[in-house]
């Protein structure tokens, strides 16, 4: 009798350890959720893998180093800012270094184009739409706007081909001449005034001149 009992109290534990997981969340309520095993960290514990240490100075020699490193740092910054206006290459962007680019800038500010009147054109053809006359607005519309723009493509293929060509010849093993025609025709559609770096030539100026 208590064997059989025995027997069969052993066989229920056993079907209750080996019940899968899937089956004891199915009798679980709505939102029920697992144990993770492991207890949430505190926002103190978990903070501390996220905080780096401070290398302060060791000594009076390093603090004044790294003070004197942090004056450099922004000293340098208005230096900068003022050094691509006035020309001073060493301040120049990664895309305006070099004699290929030096070149195309000179191209395109030795001299006047179209592409340069861009902007203010645009504007004037947005203007001449509002005037109450179809006639004159169906001209501005399909007349002039189409040939500004081919004008601009055009000239933007020429000025690209010419100072890519030249740079080319000029520069042969300067791996910035790949880039250089268009760098200019980008250059074309800006103000003479509001190009950066600052035109450094003036019109009708040899474009090669201090480039040899």
């Amino acid at each position: 009798m208590f064997r059989r009992r025995s027997a069969s109290a052993a066989t229920d534990s056993s079907s209750t350890e080996s019940a899968s997981p899937e089956a004891t969340e199915a009798t679980q309520p709505k939102g029920y959720t697992p144990k993770k095993g492991v207890p949430t960290p505190k926002r103190k514990e978990s903070g501390k893998d996220l905080r780096r240490p401070v290398q302060a100075p060791q000594t009076r020699k390093e603090a004044y180093r790294a003070y004197r490193e942090r004056l450099d740092r922004q000293k340098g910054q208005p230096a900068r800012r003022s050094g691509v206006p006035q020309g001073e290459e060493r301040y120049f962007r990664e895309q305006d270094m070099g004699k290929p680019r030096a070149f195309a800038r000179n191209y395109v500010d030795s001299r006047r184009s179209a592409s340069e009147f861009f902007l203010p054109f645009s504007i004037l053809i947005i203007a001449l739409l509002f005037v109450n006359n179809p006639v004159f607005q169906v001209g501005v519309a399909y007349v002039a706007w189409p040939l500004m723009m081919v004008t601009l493509v055009a000239e933007g293929i020429f000025t690209a081909r010419k100072v890519k060509s030249t740079a080319a010849a000029h520069f042969p093993d300067d791996p910035k001449v790949a880039g250089a025609g268009m760098y200019a025709a980008m250059r074309q559609l800006q103000f003479r005034r509001l190009r950066l770096p600052k035109p450094t030539v003036k019109v009708g100026d040899d474009p090669t001149a201090g480039l040899r």
